[in-house]
């Protein structure tokens, strides 16, 4: 008998993508560059401590100004967009790594695996993902890897929702029959057949997901639980800001404009890499 093999959806031409995906990726591209080229330069060293330029306003020496340690702010929020980065990028692909082996092992075998692995994500899903990242990063202690830890435990079940329900379409597809008629193990199938038709859904939910935890990763460094001292962070930044915003609005402006940035690039990115890879969606344009 012949192999069957299904192909992933191709990606159109560059003609044809949404302008939502093209001002994401520009926006993401931005981003990312600022974080490589704080790699090896900054204006100013980011935790050089400046007494006699603290809360510096806005300026042509200083362009986003300085905070009450007379720290540089714009040389901060690049070197800040790196753990931010790297923190949301190793956290979804934990997620993704454990997550979508364990929906394809659920659409594969189905009976008490399927249950047993949808009820452990509904034991996830019950705490808020604000407050399970809280809950471990209190117990594990502050720090960068924990907050991935934390970050990443609440994707797990994103992941497995995903790719269990679009795994389940496709098993009752023909290639898969005939594969199956082949002889072929679920095993098999779901690492030939089925994992290449889910991953353009994978990448946008990646995407999409990129960008919550970016916004994971500030609010726990907000709180205390993220980066620790002197690692430059978007969200102890803004905690750092509150109670002088009245008189120096620019610190807590700035940082939230970065994440605001990075996470509209993102948002745009996923829903333009959905309607990109949705065939429905491609008709109607």
């Amino acid at each position: 008998m012949t192999e069957v093999v299904a192909l992933p959806p191709s990606i159109p031409t560059r003609a044809r993508w949404p302008l939502s995906l093209v001002v994401g990726l520009i926006l993401t591209a931005g981003v990312i560059a600022t974080a490589l080229i704080a790699l090896v330069w900054t204006p100013y060293d980011p935790a050089a401590v400046d007494i006699a330029a603290k809360l510096t306003a806005p300026s042509a020496a200083h362009w986003m100004g300085t905070d009450h340690f007379g720290r540089d702010v714009l040389s901060m929020i690049m070197a800040g967009a790196q753990n931010s980065l790297i923190v949301a990028l190793v956290a979804v692909g934990v997620g993704a790594g454990v997550g979508t082996p364990l929906g394809l092992l659920a659409a594969a075998r189905g009976g008490w695996i399927d249950e047993l692995v949808m009820r452990g994500n509904d034991l996830i899903f019950a705490f808020p993902a604000l407050l399970l990242a809280v809950m471990i990063t209190a117990v594990m202690g502050p720090g960068a890897i924990n907050a991935i830890i934390a970050i990443g435990v609440f994707n797990i079940p994103v992941f497995t929702r995903v790719a269990r329900g679009a795994a389940q379409g496709l098993w009752t597809r023909e290639y898969v029959l005939a594969a199956r008629t082949a002889g072929k193990s679920r095993a098999l199938i779901s690492l030939q057949h089925i994992l290449p038709n889910l991953l353009s859904l994978l990448i946008v939910q990646a995407a999409i997901q990129f960008a919550v935890g970016i916004v994971a990763e500030a609010g726990l460094s907000y709180v205390g639980l993220g980066a620790q001292p002197p690692a430059p962070s978007w969200g102890r930044m803004l905690a750092e800001a509150q109670t002088m915003i009245g008189f120096a609005p620019w610190l807590a402006i700035m940082p939230g404009l970065a994440i605001f940035v990075t996470v509209l690039g993102l948002s745009l990115t996923g829903d333009g890499l959905r309607d990109l890879f949705d065939p429905r969606v491609r008709r109607e344009r």
